[in-house]
């Protein structure tokens, strides 16, 4: 009779278990936009079209809310000027200059308390754009890079690591070249 309850009680116990549906949890992962490159740098370019986060210098104020698809923290008519914060260490700042409702220029600052993480960020820049625009050339301490292709305008961009020793700051401004 012993014998009999514990064989009912495993055979319960085991079509329990069986019965219990596990719930499997379903991540979702993010397809990257550059692989190969920090995660970081798809929150901050975004897209490998355009010049930076898929705009182009002229475009329209409109465009660059939609990019940015969030209310900037300043906004006029001449500037639209938006700040990130991706994680704990690191955030940045995008300011659009316009110019009759055409950018005429763009300024980023990253700034991360991680100064392995900001030169990281700072190499993937320079490696990203060096593909992207060849022949960069130094010039004061920052990167430059000047474009000239095509029926496009000429613009530069110029990438500086101005770290301090307690803080990593990455400045990129991407203007029109006169």
């Amino acid at each position: 009779m012993r014998f009999l309850i514990h064989s009912l009680i495993v055979a319960l116990f085991f079509s329990m278990i069986a019965c219990h549906e596990k719930k499997e949890e379903v991540v979702v992962k993010k397809e990257r936009v550059f692989e190969g490159f920090h995660p970081l740098m798809d929150e901050i370019v975004k897209s490998k079209k355009g010049i930076f986060r898929g705009l182009d210098l002229n475009s329209k104020a409109e465009e660059i809310k939609n990019t940015e698809q969030t209310q900037p923290v300043e906004a006029e008519q001449t500037r639209l000027y938006f700040e990130y914060k991706p994680d704990s260490i690191t955030s940045y700042s995008i300011d659009y200059t316009l110019n009759k409702d055409s950018l005429e220029e763009i300024s980023v600052q990253i700034n991360c308390s991680d100064l392995e993480l900001c030169s990281y960020l700072f190499c993937d820049l320079k490696d990203y754009y060096a593909n992207k625009l060849p022949n960069p050339i130094e010039d004061q301490g920052a990167v430059v890079y000047n474009c000239f292709e095509g029926q496009r305008k000429p613009f530069v961009i110029s990438l500086s690591d101005n770290s301090t020793p307690n803080k990593g700051i990455i400045n990129m401004v991407i203007y029109k070249d006169k």
